[in-house]
């Protein structure tokens, strides 16, 4: 069955791949990409393939929240239902890592971007929807002064924090939908793959992008992930699995909540 689905990142490494693959199916594609060009490069290569759904393209930069926040109205007045939110788009290493704001970039494209656009795409979203998040095997304590600004870290140490935030945010807002939200899953897709930020980050050439794709797909449509809400699913073990023991501290959860609530208030 045909669904709608958004992708961001969907220019290059995982997000473009996943689009790709799911063109042959007929799915209607939503391509979110912060670089027209390349979004409409995307496009074209995604339109060479044979499929019968429409293709549309998003232009936003998600280090600014106002862009999400202008995205967010762009989708829903293009759509009147939303079945599948891939949130693909992620930072690790960039020269400028500090945002207009004073915030660091990978909390602001890794955290507070998914949670701004997902909060905003529920109202065209029904109960069988899903969301998925990509978490990562890369995850440490957050530090809410760094998630704030008033601490700098090092971008892998940003990038660890924003990656077990997402996770945590991700078990929190499951917990309270519950059955009348879409099903929102964090997903490792995967160590070490082909992806840009994997050469830039680590500069090892990396695996085959396409076994991330894949579990994305995976947990955006199979019956597998259907009553998977709040969880995370570890690539790299191909099961579910706990995250961080953080993730799981229900004190820390809540306080995480607080400061993202505090943080995004002027977006909504």
């Amino acid at each position: 069955m045909s669904k709608t689905i958004l992708i961001t990142g969907a220019t290059d490494g995982i997000g473009l791949v996943t689009a790709r693959k799911l063109r042959s199916d007929g799915h209607t594609l939503l391509l979110h990409g912060r670089n027209e060009a390349k979004l409409e490069a995307a496009k074209a290569g995604i339109l060479d393939i044979p499929g019968s759904g429409d293709v549309l393209t998003f232009r936003a930069d998600f280090s600014r929240l106002e862009e999400v926040a202008r995205l967010v109205r762009e989708v829903t007045s293009s759509v009147s239902e939303l079945d599948v939110l891939i949130n693909n788009a992620g930072i690790l290493r960039t020269p400028n890592e500090v945002t207009e704001d004073g915030l660091d970039i990978r909390f602001v494209v890794n955290l507070l971007a998914p949670c701004l656009l997902t909060r905003g795409l529920l109202s065209v979203m029904s109960s069988d929807g899903r969301v998925v998040n990509l978490s990562s095997a890369a995850q440490a304590p957050v530090e809410l002064q760094a998630l704030e600004g008033r601490k700098r870290l090092s971008a892998m140490d940003a990038y660890a924090q924003s990656k077990l935030a997402l996770t945590m945010w991700t078990r929190q807002t499951a917990s309270e939908l519950g059955p009348q939200g879409p099903a929102i899953i964090a997903v490792n897709p995967g160590s070490l793959l082909a992806s840009k930020m994997v050469k830039e980050g680590f500069g090892v050439a990396g695996s085959d992008l396409g076994i991330g794709a894949d579990i994305l797909i995976r947990a955006s449509l199979s019956e597998d992930f259907s009553q998977a809400s709040g969880r995370y699913f570890d690539n790299d073990s191909g099961h579910f699995s706990d995250p961080h023991p953080d993730g799981l501290n229900d004190q820390k959860v809540s306080q995480l909540m607080d400061a993202i609530d505090g943080m995004l208030l002027k977006y909504s």
